[in-house]
């Protein structure tokens, strides 16, 4: 009998990569994966705890799952099986609890009980680098591990305390890594990571990391993902004219006003962090912004939010990650004075918001009669193909007989659909 498997990720890419090697190890082993909402004889959910929101969402998706088959192993893994162990571990609808350390082990977990073997957590092997290469995926672009964990200690942040302390790969891991998910077929690479900027091991820092990967032979391209702005300078700035490197940063400003920088304990100024945009931005013609937002940290005046509100303007981030800051028990914030209230919060992150979808349809309207070379993700049954293009925005086009799943397509952008989240529309260009 094939065992049925069924996975959810929530929160960040880390957890997606970790997931997608996971899944990749099962499917090999002959298991079959099934959707999320479709009865499984296992559900492994890959949770988040960054906000409480996250820990909501993590609740109701184990309660989804524990609806959809009562008696199928139900694993609960991630950063809020860190940081809620000890309750999740009374939940008589959770089979097993596994730290993240121990999540590379869950392939190894689920098949001995499905053999008989009695296996606890708590024996599983700990290694946070412990994941094998994803041959098949639940995503078009290949997620790259590069580092773990976060030594900052921001006063809002719990991650240190459920990813661990920084720790980075090896550089022969990380390109033995890359080599086997380019004979498999990717076309794009995804460094991903808690802290990526800060990675170093032996001497090797992360713009040293990124210069030896652009060296690696094939047609291939590479995405920075979410990065701290910290860490690097002028060689990685440099290295964005290089044509396997695209022109998009998810940089975390978190808030516009230094003196809430400081009560975050953030390592940059405003004043540096435009400093880095305007250098990139020099090199690069229409290099893409996006970043984290956090409205409402304890302390935060009309004042300082409309310093928020100015550098938005200034910067022109095509989209943002606005959330509500979110007390975390054990976090130097939790105890700070001057609490926002919720409703605050809310204004302020609807305000947010609107700003970046105004600067992402100025930022895309900005293409029309340009190129972009999309790595072409979804063909629909209308015939309709989707993919990202150098700059991480979203293109459609009506796909013909050279557009294939995986690969690159040169189109002309000659529209912007009139939508919340509008994708850009093109025309394929003739390659012959």
């Amino acid at each position: 009998m094939t065992r049925k498997i069924a996975f959810k990720t929530l929160g960040c890419r880390l957890n997606q990569y970790e997931t997608n090697s996971v899944a990749s190890t099962f499917i090999n082993a002959g298991y079959e994966i099934v959707d999320f909402n479709k009865e499984a004889d296992a559900y492994v959910i890959n949770t988040c705890t960054v906000t409480n929101m996250s820990d909501h969402k993590s609740r109701q998706t184990i309660s989804q799952a524990h609806r959809t088959n009562k008696d199928a192993v139900l694993v609960v893994t991630g950063c809020m099986a860190n940081n809620h162990k000890d309750t999740l571990e009374k939940n008589e609808q959770i089979t097993y609890v596994i730290e993240n350390d121990r999540k590379g082990e869950i392939f190894n977990l689920l098949d001995g009980h499905f053999k008989g073997e009695i296996i606890t957590p708590d024996e599983l092997k700990q290694d946070r680098f412990n994941y094998k290469s994803a041959e098949k995926s639940f995503r078009t672009r290949a997620l790259i591990k590069i580092q773990d964990g976060c030594d900052n200690f921001c006063t809002f942040c719990i991650v240190p305390h459920v990813r661990g302390r920084a720790i980075s790969r090896t550089w022969e891991d990380i390109k033995a890594n890359i080599k086997e998910v380019l004979e498999f077929g990717y076309k794009e690479i995804v460094l991903t990571g808690v802290n990526i900027g800060r990675y170093e091991h032996e001497g090797l820092t992360f713009e040293d990391l990124v210069e030896k990967i652009l060296e690696i032979p094939g047609d291939f391209r590479v995405r920075i993902s979410s990065i701290e702005p910290e860490g690097f300078g002028d060689k990685l700035f440099n290295l964005f004219s290089h044509p396997k490197l695209m022109p998009h940063l998810h940089m975390c400003l978190q808030s516009g006003s230094d003196k809430i920088l400081l009560k975050m304990l953030r390592q940059y100024t405003v004043d540096e962090f435009k400093a880095m945009v305007k250098k990139i931005r020099n090199n690069v013609a229409k290099f893409n912004f996006t970043t984290d937002i956090m409205v409402g940290f304890p302390g935060e005046t009309d004042e300082d939010f409309q310093e928020t509100y100015k550098v938005i303007e200034d910067i022109g981030f095509t989209h943002i990650h606005t959330f509500k800051y979110s007390i975390r028990k054990g976090t130097r914030a939790e105890r700070m004075p001057e609490q926002v209230p919720e409703k605050i919060k809310s204004e302020r992150s609807s305000i947010i918001r609107r700003l970046a979808e105004n600067n992402k349809k100025k930022y895309r309207n900005s293409f029309i009669g340009k190129s972009q070379n999309v790595l072409v993700e979804k063909i629909n049954s209308n015939g309709i193909a989707s993919g990202y293009g150098e700059h991480y925005i979203l293109v459609k086009f009506k796909a013909d007989a050279e557009t294939r799943l995986k690969d690159f397509r040169s189109v002309e952008i000659n529209g912007v659909e009139d939508k919340e989240d509008p994708s850009i529309l093109a025309t394929p260009i003739n390659n012959s």
